[in-house]
């Protein structure tokens, strides 16, 4: 597979998993950002500890602490994705779902490529594409952020006419 398909990959399956399944993305977003301080602060005890258990070469060892960092960096993602299936309803709430996915498809290859076995992350860091994504990356970050945020205000569940009135009467 050529490295622009990979990182397409990387980029579209959380995006289309996420509209498929209606999960929301602001929180799979929130869970990617998670995933990423647990790699950036566990993911160096991951070698080890992985030393500690294991008589393996340092190549495998290597190979398990790129592993046990993708992992950290996922197993949030997945996580909220499990659990949050169908927490978005069709209609205008699920288009505008597309765009904190996006944020997530492109924050998901931010994250993710640098993490990827050594040969598969330098194809990819030599494609033009990479190198605009790199230059681009604190506007993908920054406004995906915003978008997030604007998509978790949004989405928030709205209280019910009942419980407006009772609250206007109690208080």
């Amino acid at each position: 597979m050529t490295p622009v398909v990979l990182l397409s990959f990387i980029v579209l399956i959380p995006v289309v998993l996420l509209m498929v399944l209606r999960v929301n993305a602001a929180l799979v977003f929130l869970s990617l950002c998670l995933g990423a301080v647990l790699t950036r602060f566990l993911g160096p005890d991951t070698d080890s500890l992985l030393n500690l258990f294991s008589a393996h070469t340092s190549k495998t060892i290597t190979a398990s602490q790129t592993t046990a960092q993708l992992a950290l960096l996922a197993i949030p993602v997945v996580i909220t994705i499990l659990f949050m299936i169908k927490s978005v309803p069709k209609g205008l709430k699920l288009a505008l779902n597309i765009l904190p996915a996006a944020g997530v498809g492109l924050l998901a290859a931010l994250l993710a490529v640098p993490l990827l076995p050594e040969s598969t992350s330098n194809a990819i860091v030599a494609t033009g594409l990479w190198q605009q994504a790199q230059r681009a990356q604190d506007l993908i970050v920054g406004v995906s952020a915003l978008i997030t945020l604007f998509a978790l205000l949004s989405l928030r569940p709205k209280a019910s006419h009942e419980e407006k009135h009772s609250k206007k009467h109690k208080g």
